[in-house]
């Protein structure tokens, strides 16, 4: 009985055994796998649904809903707005400021001046304009010049004046406001100048058929007379005198070269231009008045003998032609000859003063181009010849060749210490 009692009690352990092991095999067994993060094999909770499936693509042949039409079509007026706007705007601004700049030129452009326009405050307009407003006695005529008349003038308050009447024929009248400002800012231009070597322009005066400048009256006259006196033997001037003329004449025409700004060019240096006093100082004349000629018609014949070769070729005319005009001067203060002098143009055939130095420097011989009258001591002459070589150098026909009015004023200055 013991026996039986002990199989049925092992049997029953052995299929209780036998019923856990099944089912940890059961468990065991893997019916999907399971990902790193699945939930623990033993869960306590129950089995969740499956999830939905994905929805199907869309088709292309879905047509947009009411709603994208209507926020496209809004996002494209905006900006053809903010477009439309923006050039709008710019074109606006453009004609603002064409406009705003239109009225700047008009309020600032120069206006007509009438009656006598004065730059000295020692003349007065009232009794400049009626010294001016009839005719100037021909007793009181100074000189003549290619393109007018100098005359003397005294006005009430005990200044006296040198007054130039332009010819008409050389500088006709402008008839246009346009022309009129255009000649007005030149000569204001012109009346900035001050330098001890160059003469200012006092005041102008422009009536009807009548144009007339005014200058500082200097009563010593020009070079040209004072070199006609010393021909005639009235005047006896030395070297030192003469080269103080030279020095003067080029320092005038290196303010104009290199201190005027825009730089000014003379375009009609010779001696009848250049007032000297009676200290010997020179100053310049007519300084730029040709570039005011309108109709350009310059006595050639007057001026020809000091004027450069490249003028007679073209109209362009530079610095370097008013040092080949002050080489001439030069000439004549160291010769004591005038350019049109039948010795030049008889049948010796010498081909003008220039061409006469050349050829006695090539010779050997330019002592004897020297003014008799001058040659004292043997110091001064050893610069005259220096200086005739400046003179030679100034006077060459290409304008290249030519020193600078800047370099002739240290040439100039260099003379004594040979």
């Amino acid at each position: 009985m013991e026996w039986r009692s002990k199989i049925p009690r092992k049997t029953l352990a052995l299929q209780t055994l036998l019923i856990l092991l099944f089912s940890i095999s059961c468990s065991l067994q893997p019916t999907s796998p399971q990902p790193l993060h699945s939930e623990p094999l033993f869960s306590q909770t129950s089995t969740s649904p499956p999830p939905p499936p994905p929805p199907p693509p869309p088709s292309n042949s879905t047509p947009l809903t009411p709603t994208t039409n209507t926020n496209a079509l809004h996002i494209r007026r905006i900006l053809f707005g903010v477009l439309f706007g923006s050039i709008t705007g710019f074109v606006c601004a453009l004609i603002v400021l064409f406009l705003v700049h239109l009225f700047v030129l008009y309020a600032n452009r120069t206006p007509v001046l009438k009656g006598p326009v004065v730059f000295s405050p020692q003349i007065s307009p009232k009794p400049l304009r009626l010294a001016l407003s009839g005719e100037i006695p021909s007793t009181q005529l100074l000189g003549l010049s290619s393109n007018g008349k100098y005359y003397k003038l005294a006005l009430d308050n005990e200044l006296t004046v040198a007054v130039k009447w332009l010819e008409p024929n050389c500088f006709p009248l402008p008839n246009s406001n346009s022309e009129k400002r255009r000649v007005q800012q030149k000569l204001e231009w012109l009346a900035r100048v001050k330098h001890r070597n160059v003469m200012s322009m006092r005041a102008y005066f422009r009536e009807k058929d009548r144009f007339l400048l005014v200058y500082d009256y200097n009563p010593s006259g020009s070079l040209e007379d004072l070199m006609k006196k010393v021909r005639s033997q009235q005047v006896s001037i030395g070297w030192d005198e003469r080269n103080r003329i030279a020095a003067g004449i080029a320092k005038g025409l290196r303010y104009l070269h290199f201190e005027c700004n825009p730089r000014i060019l003379h375009c009609n240096l010779k001696p009848s231009n250049v007032m000297v006093d009676e200290g010997f100082e020179p100053r310049l004349g007519d300084c730029g008045l040709k570039r005011l000629v309108m109709a350009g018609n310059f006595d050639v014949a007057a001026s020809a003998h000091y004027v450069a070769p490249e003028c007679y070729q073209s109209t362009r005319y530079t610095d370097k032609s008013d040092v080949y005009s002050f080489g001439m001067i030069l000439a004549v203060l160291l010769t004591g000859r005038d350019p049109s002098d039948p010795f030049f143009v008889g049948e010796s055939g010498r081909g003008g003063l220039a061409r006469w130095l050349r050829h006695l420097q090539q010779a050997g011989e330019v002592r004897e181009a020297l003014d008799k009258s001058i040659l004292v001591n043997e110091g001064e002459e050893d610069e005259m010849l220096m200086a005739i070589r400046i003179a030679l150098v100034c006077l060459s026909d290409l304008p290249a060749d030519r020193p600078s009015s800047d370099e002739l004023v240290a040439m100039l200055a260099q003379l004594h210490s040979f």
